[in-house]
């Protein structure tokens, strides 16, 4: 009997670590910036266009995602694998991120995965670390097929080397490698 109550506690965590991605989403695509971060442990951190932390950062990052260009969103998550750690309140969720979005005005599609370290506190799992790696973002009209990023920030979340001035690829350090503290303007579209 005490196997099926463990087997049953798995199960009912992971269903709420779903929910905690549901919740993620929802937020964030309709711009409850508190409610996004209560999504986070007071000390979480999400790595993805940036690299925020605490709870006031998180809510200032993601409130000036406007401010970039970047104006509105929709986070499709899909494809969870997760993994509750036995004898600890932390699990590792991996998942697929598909989010059309609009850049300046123009469609964008940007497709990614996060890497999550979900912790659980008295008010349910929460995230210590949400990250995404963007596999491309692009232009809707200029397709995804290139992995064309539009977004500096984007491609700083990639890992992917940034252009040197004259446009060709340089090779990136582990310094450059951290996205910056504020995303980027949206640039014109180059292959990477």
């Amino acid at each position: 009997m005490a196997d099926l109550q463990r087997r049953l506690a798995v199960l009912e965590d992971r269903e709420a670590i779903r929910e905690l991605d549901a919740r993620y989403c929802r937020h964030l695509d309709q711009g409850q910036w508190d409610e996004l971060a209560d999504c986070f442990t007071p000390d979480g951190t999400f790595d993805g266009l940036s690299v925020v932390r605490s709870r006031s950062d998180l809510v200032r990052f993601f409130a000036g995602l406007a401010g970039t260009g970047l104006t509105a969103f929709w986070h499709h998550v899909s494809n969870l694998e997760i993994t509750v750690l036995a004898g600890a309140d932390e699990a590792r969720a991996t998942s697929l991120l598909w989010q059309p979005c609009v850049v300046d005005g123009v469609a964008h599609v940007a497709a990614g995965r996060y890497q999550d370290t979900v912790t659980r506190t008295p008010q349910g799992w929460r995230y210590q670390i949400k990250q995404v790696r963007f596999s491309y973002f692009a232009p809707l009209d200029q397709g995804w097929d290139q992995h064309r990023f539009t977004l500096d920030s984007a491609r700083a979340a990639a890992l992917l080397p940034l252009p040197d001035a004259s446009g060709s690829a340089a090779a990136q350090t582990s310094e450059h490698a951290t996205a910056p503290s504020q995303p980027a303007k949206p640039t014109a579209t180059r292959k990477p």
